[in-house]
């Protein structure tokens, strides 16, 4: 009878809270290196293939690194397209308020870039995730005192799905998980294309 193979040690290059948290939801322990990687200096034609090279520069960088030789890394990173204009974390409060005033009442879609390394193989995947999110359309009032609470400054198009923004989103057509941070079905395909089945990645139940 052959011994169980070991779990595969899992690396997420994003500090993202939110990402940690869907993946540890999902039965994964990953540890958290964060890239450095400039994201200003990361040009793309569309928002989709913007989301998809962040990730893939995030993913890649932590990857190279000699600590993490044997790892599985997960880079990502999302942006939302609105009219074809890639929008990220808002620069200032005043950008956040704008952003929201253009939003409202409208639909985007949130594109996340998903890349996976094996450093064991020196083989990556990496795809996009796309979700429609439809705004809501909250008064000057409402938009004021959530930039005021600091969270649009943090995140991905200056909203989320699952904080202070919620009540201002009338709701999406895709994967929830997508707009939080990630996608847990596309994750678990591109570990899949790399002949790694997600469950083999499940830390142990706590008893």
């Amino acid at each position: 009878m052959t011994a169980a193979q070991p779990r595969r040690r899992l690396v997420l290059a994003s500090q993202s809270p939110a990402r940690l948290g869907l993946l540890r939801q999902a039965g994964l322990a990953p540890e958290v290196l964060v890239s450095g990687v400039d994201e200003e200096a990361v040009t793309a034609p569309t928002p989709a293939e913007l989301a998809l090279a962040l990730a893939e520069a995030k993913a890649s960088v932590v990857a190279a690194k000699p600590e993490v030789h044997g790892a599985l890394v997960i880079g990502c990173d999302s942006v939302l397209d609105l009219d074809g204009q890639a929008l990220g974390k808002p620069a200032d409060a005043e950008e956040a308020t704008a952003r929201w005033k253009a939003m409202r009442g409208r639909a985007g879609t949130l594109q996340t870039g998903h890349c996976v390394w094996d450093t064991a193989s020196g083989r990556h995947v990496s795809a996009t995730a796309s979700t429609v999110v439809r705004f809501g359309e909250p008064t000057d009032d409402e938009i004021a005192a959530y930039v005021a609470s600091g969270e649009p400054l943090y995140v991905a198009g200056a909203f989320t799905l699952d904080g202070r923004s919620a009540p201002f989103i009338d709701g999406i057509d895709g994967d929830h998980g997508n707009v939080i941070g990630l996608s847990l079905p596309l994750l678990r395909r591109l570990l899949a294309d790399l002949g790694i089945g997600i469950t083999e990645l499940w830390a142990p139940a706590e008893s």
